[in-house]
């Protein structure tokens, strides 16, 4: 690698805008403010680039009542990555980041849905390839290793996440993503899996405290220059370029993490200012707090959350959709779901 003054400066503007948003994170009263929100909209845009159509509200409800969305298989796809990178997470504490682990993540992913045919939580053992849909190898923009190269590049994969480096994390980061997208060991989820691992190594080499940063926005928005980059490692070795793209996606989604968080941290306290003074304060208070982490909810789920019965539960919902915070959405006299539309705007 070149390092010219445009990387080096992109560099530190990453490092900055990333200090911020850990600083952020640290400072939290609950993290669940911004750990539930952020996951489900990056499940969401990660999903999305994967040509699923399906939006937080969908996500929302289909927590809720798995049964009833009706757009069922491309937001179980959702779902899933929310699973998975749940999965990841309560890994956290046994680390090191292990082929073991990327297996049993893309394992939740696929289960169940498109591609489930495709092997979940198995490394391929035939060729695939990257190119126009229907077509063959031969009109391929790119192709992975071979079967026979797979586990040994791998293997190297591997080691390289454990390796001592002298170069900064984000650009070791960089380099790990393009390695992992290149290799390509899945037959179908290979794109959510490598972006759900930068998430993932951010928060194990503790870079930040919780899974803040995501840039499936950045490289949805750009996503013909996500893919040219990627192509120019491969075929030029252009690094250079690749870095300093990777790393303006983490100093701007950075930034805009911290401005969500901003939104979402005043949006619970205006929560609690409506709820100030209502009779029984303490459930109600709980209970909007626990929105953040699901912002749908149904009477059972609230009376898993805060432990109480059916009835106490249904007077506390009440009591926040009379404040404004929630709000049904069902329509039915039964099984009815209420949802609180302000933290689904905050963040989407």
């Amino acid at each position: 690698m070149q390092w010219r003054s445009s990387l080096l400066t992109v560099l530190s503007a990453a490092d900055r805008a990333l200090g911020r948003l850990a600083g952020v994170g640290q400072n939290l009263p609950n993290p669940h403010l911004l750990i539930g929100p952020f996951m489900r909209r990056e499940a969401v845009l990660s999903s999305r680039i994967e040509g699923t159509q399906a939006s937080l509200s969908d996500l929302v409800l289909f927590e809720a009542i798995p049964d009833a969305e009706p757009r069922i298989a491309d937001v179980r796809e959702v779902y899933n990555y929310v699973r998975a990178l749940e999965h990841g997470m309560s890994r956290l504490s046994t680390p090191p980041m292990s082929l073991r682990l990327v297996r049993e993540m893309h394992e939740l992913l696929m289960r169940g849905v498109r591609g489930d045919s495709a092997n979940p939580g198995e490394f391929r053992t035939i060729q695939n390839w990257i190119g126009p849909s229907g077509g063959s190898i031969s009109d391929a923009t790119f192709v992975p290793p071979p079967p026979k190269e797979l586990i040994p590049a791998l293997n190297a994969f591997e080691s390289y996440l454990h390796a001592k480096t002298d170069l900064p994390p984000l650009v070791r980061l960089a380099m790990v993503h393009y390695q992992f997208e290149a290799i390509h060991p899945f037959l179908d989820g290979n794109g959510r899996i490598g972006r759900l691992l930068i998430t993932l190594l951010l928060c194990m080499e503790g870079i930040l405290p919780g899974p803040l940063l995501y840039l499936s926005a950045y490289l949805e928005r750009e996503r013909n220059a996500y893919y040219s980059h990627l192509l120019a490692v491969s075929r030029e070795g252009k690094w250079d370029e690749w870095v300093e793209f990777f790393l303006r996606g983490v100093a701007e989604q950075s930034m805009d993490a911290v401005t969500r968080a901003t939104r979402l941290v005043e949006l619970r306290d205006e929560y609690r200012r409506r709820l100030t003074g209502v009779r029984g304060s303490a459930l109600p208070l709980r209970l909007a707090d626990e929105l953040f982490a699901h912002p749908a909810v149904s009477v059972a789920r609230v009376c898993d959350a805060l432990g109480v019965t059916r009835r106490s539960a249904q007077i506390n919902v009440d009591k926040l959709v009379a404040a404004g915070i929630l709000r049904e959405v069902t329509g039915k006299r039964r099984n009815r779901v209420y949802v609180a539309e302000g933290i689904v705007r905050a963040v989407q």
